[in-house]
């Protein structure tokens, strides 16, 4: 490309980038080649208005490990730009705590527990935030959000980088094609180190990175940022940091800052083909030839820029905003499908334009004090308040009685939410992951990820069961996937399954404040799974004759091991194969009950199970007695006869355990895991503490925080993350087995 521009006489990289900046500006940044433009022209909006304010809106998410700084960081970004008149502390120290953090178990421990929806204007920009919780147990939060966001950031600690919640953050970024920028917060902490954190995040989350800042002073003396892109230096005066002030950049930070220029335009040259072609010509690029080719890098998933501030500090949020608004994306730059149902689920690519027909998607469901609050994405169309929106999955016409935009706990009306937006409606029933649409199109937006529960707890409330009981666990499902209630039906007790056993206690201690239900809790339960290791056939023969008509089913084929789908995560399936009509077609539905039936608790020690297809070839029926529930059964009996021959196997749920100590403890906490036979996947030291990541089962992580504490002198601290099922040891399936035959054994007297 180089040789045949200089065989043209044309300077290299100048004149091709003054054409392209210019079409930059006049056009969507992903429609870089003519057929694009050609397709997109049905779509675009012909209101002139309408484009003007999606190209101003930006949906983002604030995410990271817990204790990073996002809701800190949120506060100070809705002080800024006008929306909070004061800034409160996280922890509620002051009596009022961050604006975020609405509920009074969040200001008191001093974390998110569910995200929180604001909006704020930068300049003529319009920013729709959402607060995400950082702590594991509440990750569907954090899932739902990026579900429906168009860009993120990602918030890391100056010191302890890239921790586990933040690579589960950027798997579910990049399960969502979520363009992120990443901001090093705290930078006047003790041991800062910014581009320790850059390197962490090319080497660990794969990631091409480069910093667009560098830090004036470090620690107790960190004053600002220089801007390598505006080549200014940047300072936060004023009481609360409110002043931003441009200056030129000191002297002795001069190296620094053209060391970190040069590697930002060679990350860039690697990712973005205009950059390249100056970098080759030894040319540095100008102010909106950085800013173009961040924007489209980011965009495209190919780049991630990292900026750096302190959030306490008020120090540099001002130009984390100017971040979000020039290298985020807007609404008409993100590509969403949706399934046409109406045409065998086709996908489908949605027009971002008011005029367009309606579609929108619930992603989040609160119980406000005026009925359930149920939070929307509007992809495409407009939604009006007093107009008329069908539900697509159960077809129902429902009237909007009210639209509110949030901002944390507290609503503003609105008459009408155009595409791109995020707002809320009240009074409509409906369920998490539902679409709207006007009517007139069958569209279903795809479904989000949703993990299996990893641990379960009997739940008994305290003297007189009330209706209050039933009515908060009825919410709670509602309101979040991951936690499920169930009643076991042998010991009749109510089950309560989560994420963790924080995720599970602040359920009961929310029932306790708004529901006035205090309850007790049993041990906590590990969900453990059944699987089998190798195929089993079945030749089943169900008869019982009792006089009159009797019942006769017989069933014949296979079990076989079966491996997660990529997309669905669905890990179960029954394949019918039967042909002929040996099993007339109205009884194979009756075949899928039995093997779901037998799903739900296996042989081995009562535990669902996972990991298995059944496939039905072949079978026979009578003309009199063969009934609905012969099939049933003869099909739940089979599953059980083949599940013995196909070698089964229990599965345990493994943790991926991140813990953080002093260096002299690192040989009791290693030890430590290795009692508790966890494995130590990576160690990494930094100057006097250590980090050290390893697998470890969830059964034997019950009571390490006081072990850990107590070996470390209360200086340790650990997340953990549910990571997978693993085959638990031989030794600990027959001790397994054992106890749930005494169990059965005790039952039974």
């Amino acid at each position: 490309m180089l040789f045949v521009r200089s065989l043209l006489g044309v300077n290299p990289g100048r004149v091709a980038f003054k054409a392209a900046s210019s079409f930059v500006e006049a056009a969507p940044q992903s429609t870089f080649s003519l057929l694009p433009i050609g397709i997109n022209r049905r779509w675009q909006s012909t209101d002139a208005k309408d484009v003007e304010r999606l190209n101003k809106l930006r949906n983002i998410g604030i995410s990271a490990h817990i204790d990073s700084g996002k809701t800190t960081c949120t506060e100070r970004i809705l002080f800024y730009t006008g929306r909070i008149k004061e800034i409160h502390d996280v922890r509620g120290r002051d009596g009022v705590g961050a604006k975020m953090d609405s509920m009074d178990l969040e200001r008191e421990k001093g974390i998110t527990i569910q995200s929180a929806a604001t909006y704020a204007s930068w300049g003529d920009n319009n920013i729709n935030i959402i607060d995400t919780p950082g702590h594991v147990d509440f990750t569907i939060e954090v899932e739902r959000a990026l579900r429906v966001l168009d860009g993120a950031v990602m918030i890391l600690c100056s010191v302890s980088g890239v921790q586990s919640q933040t690579i589960t953050v950027d798997r579910q970024m990049r399960r969502y094609n979520v363009p992120r920028i990443s901001f090093i917060n705290k930078m006047d902490r003790a041991g800062a180190n910014p581009f320790r954190i850059i390197d962490q995040l090319r080497q660990k989350l794969k990631l091409t990175a480069a910093a667009v800042q560098i830090p004036i002073g470090a620690e107790d003396q960190f004053r600002g940022v220089v801007d390598l892109i505006s080549w200014k230096a940047f300072y936060n005066e004023g009481e609360s940091g409110e002043n931003l002030v441009e200056r030129d950049i000191p002297e002795e930070l001069m190296p620094l800052a053209t060391e970190k220029r040069n590697e930002l335009i060679e990350q860039l040259a690697n990712v973005d083909d205009e950059i390249a072609d100056l970098y080759l010509c030894e040319e540095i690029p100008n102010t909106q030839q950085f800013v173009d080719a961040i924007r489209r890098s980011t965009i495209a998933l190919k780049f991630t820029p990292v900026l750096m501030g302190s959030a306490f500090k008020n120090t540099a949020i001002q130009p984390l905003l100017n971040a979000v608004v020039n290298y985020l994306p807007n609404p008409t730059e993100v590509t969403n499908t949706a399934l046409d149902v109406s045409q065998g689920e086709k996908k489908v690519d949605l027009a971002p334009y008011s005029n367009s027909p309606f579609v929108g998607l619930a992603f989040k469901l609160e119980e406000g004090r005026y009925g359930q609050l149920t939070y929307m994405r509007i992809y495409q169309g407009t939604l009006k308040k007093g107009s008329f929106i069908t539900n697509v999955k159960t077809g129902k016409k429902i009237k909007v009685p009210r639209l509110v935009r949030m901002h944390a706990a507290d609503m503003e009306d609105v008459d009408e939410l155009g595409a791109g937006e995020i707002g809320a409606m009240f009074g409509v029933d409906c369920a998490s992951g539902d679409t709207f649409s006007d009517g007139t199109l069958q569209y279903t937006m795809t479904s989000m990820f949703v993990p299996e529960p990893v641990i379960s707890l009997s739940l008994t409330p305290k003297g007189k069961e009330s209706p209050n009981f039933s009515k908060a666990l009825n919410r709670f499902q509602k309101e979040d996937p991951t936690f499920r209630v169930h009643v076991d039906s042998e010991s009749k007790e109510t089950i309560i399954s989560g994420m963790g056993e924080l995720h599970l206690q602040i359920y009961v201690e929310r029932m306790k404040r708004e529901y006035n239900v205090e309850c007790l809790t049993g041990k906590p339960r590990v969900a453990f799974r059944e699987t089998i290791t190798q195929p089993a056939k079945f030749n089943y023969t169900h008869k019982k004759q009792s006089g009159g008509a009797g019942q006769f089913a017989r069933v014949v084929g296979q079990l076989e091991p079966m491996q997660p789908d990529e997309e669905t995560g669905k890990d179960v399936s029954f394949e019918n194969r039967v042909i002929g009509g040996n099993i007339p077609t109205n009884f194979i539905p009756a075949c899928e009950k039995g093997f779901n039936d037998a799903l739900e608790k296996g042989p081995l020690i009562g535990h669902p199970v996972n990991g298995i297809s059944m496939v039905l070839e072949d079978g026979a029926a009578h003309a009199v007695d063969s009934s609905e529930l012969a099939f049933r059964i003869a099909t739940k009996n089979a599953f059980h006869e083949a599940f013995a021959k196909a070698r089964p196997t229990i599965l345990e749920p493994i943790m991926n355990v991140a813990i953080t100590a002093p260096i002299e403890f690192q040989g009791s906490v290693i030890g430590g895991l290795n009692k508790r036979k966890g494995t130590v996947v990576d160690t990494e030291i930094q100057e006097d503490y250590f980090n050290v990541t390893a697998d470890v089962p969830l059964n034997d992580m019950f009571g390490y925080s006081t072990e850990l504490r107590s070996a470390t002198q209360g200086k340790g601290e650990f997340s953990m993350e549910y990571k997978e099922h693993q085959p638990v040891q031989t030794h600990v399936q027959e001790q397994l087995i054992q106890e749930y035959k005494k169990e059965l054994a005790n039952k039974a007297k």
